[in-house]
Formats: structure tokens, C-alpha cells, sequence
């Protein structure tokens, strides 16, 4: 065989040309396609309330509640047994590995950080953790925590824990400061039903979703402006401009506030933009209904506490 291809590669260059092309072509199966997903089992979810819980989290037994009516494992419990908890949590995924996820307000939402940390010690990942206005002294975002979200009041002496992640986080990212909203306190901040719709939309998606590539999550920090609606994204995504886009007409393709754009990308609302320049925008876990956005609770008795 390879004396046959000597001799073509000495005659004629049509000759020698022909065999190699049908060699090249011949040797250039089809990729296999991706193995389907496979939907990870429902996930398990663990609620924390803050200090005095049963009298200032109570919100987060309505969330609990709420949870449960829609079929899932969810319980609450006093941060004060945290890592007792922590210890059940991971006991539980290593017999059977649901998805885990965290969900704490106050002194509850640092309790959700050290029961990641506790899994990341046994390299257990914890799929979602949403803190509510956690405690100033909650720790860092452990990088097993595939999605992490934030609520919070930065002026709040009661909570205002600024959360950030640890140097290397490749997750997913969103941080919400909603101290501009004088309607919003520690003590009603995690009682808003439209907040809980979206966890339980969140919640719901988590197990049938495709694994995202945490690369291009780029990370969101937002000061929500004063009396504005508002969604739980899940990260943001670097967008191309093309020639004759704007920042409005981004937003309006996206379906996400201009003031996002503005402030995820440190540019006034009118800025001109150029083509192949990248806008970061906020992103849904899931596409959101169209008349999604977070319902504003009702003002706490005597102002913000």
C-alpha cells in the first residue's frame, strides 16, 4: 500500500491528488452525539430562620410551606442547630445525591454559608443557596456552590451582609442591595410572595436543566433602584453588540430593565455602542413568564429596624 502511494506522489499532480483526498475524506467519521441528560433527582431543601425566628422569620415558614404544596423535601429549622443539620444534610447526599439547596435569612442565611463550607470539606456540591439580608459576619461563597444569590440591605444593622465569593468562584453570582426601597426592612425583606414564586420557579427548573458552563457566568451586583421591580437572575452573560444596537434596544431583546445594562456595565443609559464591543446582561435560569417581577411587601410597622 505504501509503495502504491509512492508511485501516484512521482506522477502527475492530479494523481497524486485524488487518492489522498478520498484517504482524507474516508477518515473523518461523524462525531458521535452528546449522551442525552439525564434529570437529576428532585432537590432537597433546608430553610433557616434568624435569630428569633418564630417571630421575624416567619416568612421563611410560609416559603417552607409553599415549597411542600409543590412536592418537595423542604423543612426549616433554627439556625442555632446549624451544623447539626449540616451534618444530616451530607449524611443525606452521600446515601442518595439529590441536588442540595440552602435558603436562609438573617443568622439563618450564615448558617447556609458554613453548611456549604462543612459539604465542601466532603466535596459535596451544594446546587443553589439564596441568602436573605444574612448576618454582617456571614463568610465567603465556598466554590462548591454551583448558584448563589443574595438579598439584602447594605444599611441594615440587623442583617447587611454584603456577600461575596471566595478568589476563583466559577459560579453563578447575584447580589441584590435593595437599601434604595424605604418599604423594605430586615423584619418583612424575606415575607414577599413574589420572591417566593420565583425561588419555587428556581427550585423547580434546578433538576432539568442541562449543566450551564460556569465560564461565561459573569457575576451580577446590583443597587436596585427605589421602588423598582425586580428579578432573580441567575448570572450574567456577555452579549456582542451588533452594528445599530443600543442599550435600549438590548434590553428590550433581552427582556431585562435598562438600568441593569447600565450598571452591570459601569455606562450611562444613552452610552453609544460600538459593533463587536460585549454587554454584560442578566440571565434567567429559566426564561421568565412575562409578567414576572417581585411584588413589593408591605411597609414594616415602624420603619426599618
Amino acid at each position: 500500500m505504501l509503495a502504491a502511494i509512492a508511485l501516484l506522489a512521482f506522477g502527475t499532480g492530479t494523481a497524486a491528488a485524488t487518492p489522498a483526498k478520498s484517504k482524507t475524506n474516508a477518515a473523518a467519521p461523524a462525531a458521535p452525539p452528546p449522551p442525552p441528560f439525564e434529570p437529576l433527582l428532585p432537590p432537597k431543601i433546608y430553610l433557616f430562620r434568624g435569630a428569633m425566628g418564630p417571630i421575624f422569620s416567619t416568612g421563611m415558614d410560609r416559603l417552607e410551606e409553599k415549597l411542600t404544596k409543590a412536592g418537595f423535601s423542604a423543612n426549616v429549622y433554627e439556625f442555632t442547630i446549624c451544623r447539626w443539620i449540616g451534618d444530616r444534610a451530607i449524611s443525606s447526599y452521600k446515601e442518595s445525591p439529590a441536588p442540595i439547596v440552602l435558603i436562609g435569612h438573617s443568622m439563618g442565611g450564615l448558617c447556609s454559608i458554613v453548611i456549604s463550607e462543612m459539604a465542601a470539606k466532603e466535596n459535596i456540591p451544594i446546587s443553589l443557596v439564596i441568602v436573605i439580608d444574612p448576618a454582617h459576619a456571614t463568610g465567603d461563597v465556598p466554590l462548591n456552590v454551583e448558584r448563589f444569590i443574595n438579598i439584602f440591605l447594605s444599611d441594615s444593622v440587623l442583617g447587611g451582609g454584603d456577600v461575596v465569593a471566595v478568589p476563583g468562584y466559577r459560579g453563578h453570582y447575584a447580589s441584590y442591595d435593595l437599601k434604595e426601597n424605604s418599604r423594605v426592612s430586615h423584619i418583612n425583606i424575606e415575607k414577599s410572595d413574589d420572591i417566593h414564586r420565583q425561588i419555587i420557579e428556581m427550585v423547580t427548573q434546578l433538576p432539568r436543566i442541562p449543566p450551564q458552563a460556569q465560564a461565561d457566568a459573569v457575576p451580577l451586583r446590583y443597587r436596585v433602584p427605589a421602588d423598582t421591580l425586580v428579578e432573580l437572575w441567575d448570572s450574567g452573560v456577555r452579549v456582542p453588540v451588533r452594528r445599530g444596537d443600543t442599550m435600549e434596544s438590548i434590553a428590550a431583546a433581552n427582556r431585562v430593565p435598562l438600568w441593569t445594562l447600565a450598571q452591570s456595565n459601569s455606562l450611562p443609559e444613552d452610552a453609544q455602542l460600538t459593533p463587536g464591543q460585549t454587554i454584560i446582561v442578566p440571565r434567567h435560569l429559566t426564561p421568565p413568564e412575562p409578567a414576572a417581577a417581585m411584588a413589593l411587601p408591605p411597609p414594616a410597622a415602624g420603619g426599618r429596624k
